[in-house]
């Protein structure tokens, strides 16, 4: 099905991106500042994965981008079945991008690929510099990883050089962004690779 998934996309020139990370990093302010940004350059369609509410869903709403709540109960992360189902009901138009929010976990999600082109781990300052290396399937499967939370730094302990090294240990090909959501710094460098990348998909079929 994620096989499925993915032919879908590309015939479409959709840019699919499944966004991973524990609870609390930011991830849906991440993904309303970065619809916010680009939302006149980009047609944007978005899943929300949660175990329960439709909090996320009502947010990206109020942006008047096209949205799906996925509920997964006792589940703890999205399938590439749910994502099947949620696609037809969002009838995405061809060259657009979906951003596939998914379960706060930084275990389970990491183990089932949604057909998606790119996985970015957003790991925030708050969370420390060890998250790599304690669960290092998520980060190894990730392409992107968005360190969110910047701001606050100067209060934490968190050392982003140690956080960048640990997630390179696991995955060397990672690529990194230091953003501040709320903010907003770091957020031209993410949306311009964004972009860029959701440009190259039409042109690849």
């Amino acid at each position: 099905m994620a096989a499925r998934n993915r032919g879908y996309f590309d015939a479409k020139g959709v840019f699919a991106l499944n966004l991973v990370s524990s609870p609390g990093s930011g991830k849906t302010s991440l993904l309303e500042r970065t619809l916010k940004d680009l939302k006149g350059k980009i047609p944007f369609y978005v899943i929300e994965g949660d175990q329960q509410t439709l909090n996320d869903a009502n947010r990206i709403a109020a942006l008047d981008v096209p949205v799906i709540q996925i509920n997964t109960g006792k589940g703890c992360h999205l399938e590439s079945d749910m994502i099947h189902d949620a696609v037809k009901k969002l009838n995405i138009a061809n060259d657009s991008v979906l951003m596939i929010e998914n379960v706060g976990n930084l275990v389970c999600p990491s183990m089932f690929n949604l057909g998606e082109h790119k996985r970015v781990v957003i790991v925030s300052t708050t969370e420390g510099d060890d998250k790599p290396i304690k669960y290092p399937d998520m980060f190894h499967t990730s392409d992107i990883c968005i360190i969110n939370k910047i701001d606050l730094v100067p209060y934490l302990d968190t050392n982003i050089e140690e956080l960048k090294k640990n997630a390179l240990q696991v995955n060397p090909e990672l690529v990194f962004f230091e953003v501040s959501a709320t903010k907003g710094t770091g957020m031209e460098q993410w949306c311009e690779w964004l972009e860029s990348q959701a440009k190259l998909v039409p042109e690849e079929h």
